[in-house]
């Protein structure tokens, strides 16, 4: 419970009230101070013991229901809800991302094969039309259920991968322990419909919709070092970003 939580309000800062809790709170429930069913502190109770205004932590609470970190069931109240995982603005891979939630990633590798030719993959990593890339797609999962399709396309030059690798290990961690760094990342977040294999692999069903990530990523010094286009489970994905105004 909420009540159990040694929060800490600065009224000097020039930090809005409401979002120092959402922050804190967001904190509990990603350390796994606050665990999924947990019963949530209500408002005014939480309001009264830290000496906040009703409205104010109305705001803080109703940012974590809109992340999907916490949900409203009548009759019940608000819990923590069940495991979802939250991709902040850093470039990580998903095995990362689930392995700093406290989950345990794993991977089937559903394709891996050099030598394909995608006009589109080329061009985001500034090559030929022609030029034979390394395809991989892998299926990732958060315990035994599966989250996310990944797709990548990689340079001629990551021929040595290993399905063993992959399999075991994310693929950033891989290129960094083979001298190659992604740094800096450009991310377009969207939603759609999954396809009936993606709802066969997903375990997923036609009405639900899944959150899809492409991705550039490069090295320090500008060089494209892989394209990436991923769908995950919306139910037990999130992207989080803050935003600051000018």
């Amino acid at each position: 419970m909420t009540g159990q939580l040694a929060i800490e309000i600065d009224r000097a800062s020039p930090v809005p009230l409401y979002h120092q809790l959402a922050k804190q709170l967001t904190a509990a429930i990603e350390d796994g101070t606050l665990k999924p069913g947990d019963g949530f502190e209500n408002e005014l109770s939480l309001a009264d013991r830290l000496g906040l205004s009703r409205p104010t932590v109305r705001r803080a609470i109703a940012e974590l229901v809109a992340r999907g970190l916490l949900v409203r069931r009548r009759g019940i109240g608000t819990t923590v809800a069940s495991q979802v995982v939250h991709r902040r603005d850093e470039l990580t891979s998903l095995n990362e991302d689930l392995e700093r939630s406290g989950r345990a990633p794993h991977t089937q590798v559903l394709e891996l094969v050099s030598g394909v030719v995608d006009e589109r993959a080329a061009t985001a990593l500034q090559l030929a039309p022609d030029a034979p890339l390394v395809f991989i797609e892998r299926l990732r999962f958060a315990g035994d259920e599966p989250l996310a399709i990944l797709t990548n396309w990689l340079p001629p030059e990551r021929a040595d991968l290993t399905l063993a690798e992959l399999s075991s290990d994310g693929l950033y961690d891989l290129l960094r322990h083979k001298g190659v760094r992604p740094v800096v990342g450009h991310q377009v977040i969207g939603a759609r419909s999954a396809s009936p294999r993606e709802r066969r692999l997903l375990h997923v069903t036609k009405s639900q919709p899944l959150l899809t990530m492409t991705r550039h990523a490069y090295d320090a010094d500008g060089v494209p070092v892989e394209f990436g286009n991923h769908c995950y489970r919306a139910d037990r994905y999130a992207f989080d970003f803050t935003v600051h105004a000018r």
